[in-house]
């Protein structure tokens, strides 16, 4: 039974941490629970959950007579891949840095074309058909948070988003943004070796509707 009631899982597993970090050795789990004061049980499960997100390694340790050598553990020498993050600072510092750009615009639809290649998981065999490469752009859009509206591929001359992911960097800086959404889809188009592109981007024509529209390439 788990004696430590005071702490919630989370502060259980950074004790422990602390523990292994603060030891030049690896530690068994009964020294881990004799210095913590809780059930060896408690400890055993909190380092199976450090052992899976790869915060904590297994040791041999060495053997003493009979029977299988312990099961030692050490803290790993890495950062929390699931620790905090905050990509929206980085994103606000990349696009204002971008904004004072002369042509800010013109700079952030190249940088969405030339990332396109990355996003366009289906590599045509030769040049796709309108439906198909509106519809795969649909999808694209749909993966990537815009919540696109069904469009009819072969008579569509507008695709519909209903959702901006990068909501509040369009509001700060939203020439870049949106001409930074703009080079995406008509990069993912042109690798799609499509016969349309995007010619224009309206943001905002509703307070939750943006409006891409379509012409021949």
């Amino acid at each position: 039974m788990d004696t430590d009631t005071s702490l919630p899982p989370r502060g259980r597993r950074d004790a422990i941490l602390q523990v292994l970090r603060a030891s030049p050795q690896p530690r068994a789990i009964a020294g881990i629970a004799d210095e913590l004061g809780v059930h060896p049980n408690t400890v055993r499960f909190h380092l199976e959950a450090l052992a899976r997100a790869g915060r904590v390694e297994q040791v041999v340790g060495e053997a003493f007579g009979r029977g299988r050598p312990p099961v030692l553990y050490r803290a790993s020498r890495r950062m929390d891949p699931s620790g905090p993050t905050n990509y929206r600072l980085l994103a606000s510092i990349l696009t204002g840095y971008v904004a004072r750009h002369p042509d800010a615009a013109a700079v952030a639809a190249d940088l969405g074309r030339s990332t396109s290649p990355g996003l366009v998981t289906t590599a045509p065999h030769g040049p796709s058909t309108r439906t198909q490469a509106v519809t795969e752009l649909v999808d694209l859009l749909a993966e990537l948070g815009f919540e696109p509206e069904p469009a009819d591929g072969r008579r569509a001359r507008e695709i519909r988003l209903r959702h901006c992911p990068f909501q509040n960097l369009a509001e700060e800086h939203g020439e870049v943004t949106c001409a930074l959404h703009l080079g995406l889809m008509q990069g993912a188009l042109r690798d799609l070796q499509a016969p349309v592109t995007v010619d224009r981007l309206e943001p905002f024509v509703e307070p939750d509707l943006c409006v891409a529209h379509l012409a021949p390439r």
